[in-house]
């Protein structure tokens, strides 16, 4: 089987808008990475996540805010030869992209951000109380660089 890269921003795109979650890595001031499972939202070579105002996380990201976010989809055992230990492997897309994060300010930015957050995971449209707009941290992470690749590829659909 093979790995496919993908460069493509419209599969890149398709590929994160086929996943539920978000993993954010970011990196403690020791070196000690942490990682956090984050729902979020993407626009435009945007990632919008968002948090409460403290913890582990806010205090990491103060100090340092570089971030690496993985999207993965659902994964797949597949395999060439069902004896061939080897020829195992899991099917699966993965986005990888590197940010850093900047900590939303502006009301209305905020509230597109919560509307983009919202429409990957459901059509409805919902509006917000001030209160809920002003108590929610919104990160944005503009993809700096980013990988896709597609993993366990038959070979004969692999072709570059």
């Amino acid at each position: 089987m093979k790995t496919v890269i993908h460069t493509e921003p419209e599969h890149i795109a398709d590929v994160i808008s086929r996943c539920d979650i978000c993993f954010v890595g970011m990196s403690q001031s020791d070196g000690t990475p942490y990682v956090l499972p984050m729902n979020f939202g993407y626009s435009d070579g945007t990632v919008w996540l968002h948090s409460a105002f403290e913890g582990t996380h806010i205090d990491i990201l103060k100090s340092n805010p570089k971030v690496c976010i993985v999207f993965n989809t659902a994964n797949r055992l597949v395999w060439q030869h069902q004896d061939v230990a080897c020829s195992y492997r899991m099917q699966a897309e993965t986005v990888i992209g590197w940010g850093n994060v900047v900590f939303e300010e502006d009301y209305d930015t905020k509230v597109e951000a919560l509307n983009v957050l919202m429409r990957h995971y459901t059509d409805k449209t919902f509006t917000y109380s001030k209160p809920s707009v002003v108590n929610t941290c919104i990160w944005r992470v503009r993809l700096e660089r980013v990988s896709c690749r597609a993993f366990g590829v038959p070979h004969k659909q692999a072709a570059l």
